[in-house]
């Protein structure tokens, strides 16, 4: 329930922020709930193993964790770039400040190589570019770089709302029962 409170408190800042600093509150909020959400998982996964076979499960949880935590980053990587992408190429599309053929090349650079860029990356690569598109691209950036973030942001607070409802069925579920000591080990 940490986690959920922090992602609402996070998505409406992104764009509102100028400084890392509102972002501690929401942030140790996430991590608090992610440290105690870990104990008790291992604890839920590890409560039913018999003692012979618990450094072994202990592995697999860990090993378990790890790739779900690769594989949440990736997707949300990837749902952040497709947006960013997409919403550069629509409001680009919508200036009215960019010409036509620079709106092509916005859309032709998107489809070969979207990236999360700095203004002050952007800046350079636009260094040849007049004054009034170099404003424009930026704030576009700007603007595109935010709902992005936001987008990603809004995917994990959907799935920390899917693992509050989860965590709630599980109350409703008998308690795992230990397996005996013998339980589980090769007859020779």
């Amino acid at each position: 329930m940490l986690l959920v409170l922090s992602m609402v408190l996070l998505v409406p800042l992104v764009p509102a922020v100028d400084s890392g600093w509102w972002l501690v509150v929401p942030l140790a909020l996430a991590g608090s709930g992610l440290g105690l959400l870990a104990s008790q998982l291992n604890n839920y996964a590890l409560s039913p193993i018999s003692e012979e076979r618990v450094g072994e499960a202990a592995g697999v949880t860990s090993a378990t964790g790890s790739f779900g935590l690769s594989f949440g980053l990736a997707f949300a990587g990837a749902v952040m770039l497709a947006t960013l992408s997409v919403a550069f190429t629509q409001l680009s599309d919508a200036s009215d400040v960019l010409p036509p053929a620079e709106k092509e090349q916005v859309a032709t650079v998107l489809e070969e190589d979207a990236e999360v860029m700095s203004d002050v990356q952007l800046e350079a690569l636009l260094v040849d570019q007049p004054e009034a598109i170099q404003d424009e691209i930026l704030d576009i950036n700007t603007e595109a770089r935010d709902l992005s973030l936001q987008v990603a942001l809004l995917v994990t607070l959907l799935a920390a709302v899917v693992g509050v409802m989860n965590a709630f069925r599980m109350m409703r579920l008998p308690d795992p029962a230990p397996t005996s000591a013998g339980e589980g080990t090769a007859v020779t």
